[in-house]
């Protein structure tokens, strides 16, 4: 088996049984302190890698995200999974010839949302979502790359639990190997997902504590009793670095302090960690 077929296989067995977290950093130094960390995957966020780059989420052309996940996937010997958005493309077609270029990056799972514009929060209908999901299917082929299915209406506030529910169903009968809806906030919610897609697994997303993200204060042990079998962070960290940051300079131009900097990461740590760790 090459190393390659491995990385694929290990991340297909994590999605079998118990319950893993899938922690999302935004470039090669945050995925190899996540490796130091002993995470058994990663994956990519759309959101942190376009806010590193100074420009909105959904901003990052197909070609330069393609670049960002394979420097990730190079970046470690971990699985990554791919925030692949919508396929960048609207046509099955398109979806299946991009997510071909997306698997040549050696990526162990990507994710296809059934949102077709950020900016109106436009989603596809159902039959041509579900077309969109068995080219995406047909596309991976025997390459042993998971399949994330993503229904995007109860996170943009386009649909209710009942109908996402429909949706999921139909993902995961066109061929999607995990399901994920954003945005699930309620307890009954998530474990109605479960059981929806049940045997498949299913994704779930916390970024935080309800305070900053209005969702229930959940644990992976939390997430776990409900049935999920992963949790991802999605741009979460990338924020809560972007916090510190925000906060330290903005001390340093308002007020002229460095009080700001106390939470910095040592020199030397990092120093001592990447010296180890790059090549």
């Amino acid at each position: 088996m090459t190393e390659l077929a491995k990385r694929r296989q290990i991340f297909r067995d994590l999605h079998r049984e118990g319950c893993f977290a899938l922690p999302n950093p935004w470039d090669v130094g945050t995925a190899r302190y996540l490796r130091h960390l002993g995470f058994a995957a990663i994956a990519t966020t759309s959101a942190g890698y376009a806010f590193s780059r100074g420009v909105a989420d959904g901003s990052v052309g197909r070609d330069e995200m393609l670049a960002h996940i394979k420097e990730l996937v190079d970046a470690t010997d971990l699985p990554v999974n791919a925030d692949f958005e919508n396929g960048y493309a609207d046509d099955p077609d398109g979806v299946a010839a991009n997510v071909r270029l997306c698997v040549a990056t050696g990526v162990a799972g990507l994710s296809i949302e059934d949102a077709g514009d950020r900016r109106d929060n436009a989603i596809y209908e159902l039959p041509l979502a579900v077309e969109r999901l068995r080219a995406a299917r047909e596309a991976i082929g025997d390459s042993g790359v998971l399949l994330v299915g993503r229904a995007e209406g109860f996170w943009v506030g386009r649909e209710g639990i009942d109908q996402v529910l429909n949706r999921l169903r139909a993902y995961a009968a066109a061929g999607a190997d995990c399901l994920y809806a954003p945005g699930l906030r309620e307890p009954a919610h998530i474990r109605a997902v479960v059981e929806a897609v049940a045997p498949k697994p299913v994704n779930l997303l916390l970024s935080g504590p309800a305070s900053l993200t209005g969702s229930v204060d959940l644990t992976m042990a939390d997430a776990a009793g409900l049935g999920v079998r992963r949790v991802s962070v999605g741009g979460a960290l990338a924020r809560a670095a972007w916090g510190g940051f925000i906060r330290a300079a903005t001390e340093l131009a308002t007020h002229g302090r460095f009080d700001g900097f106390g939470g910095a990461a040592p020199h030397a740590q990092l120093q001592k960690l990447f010296a180890a760790t790059g090549d």
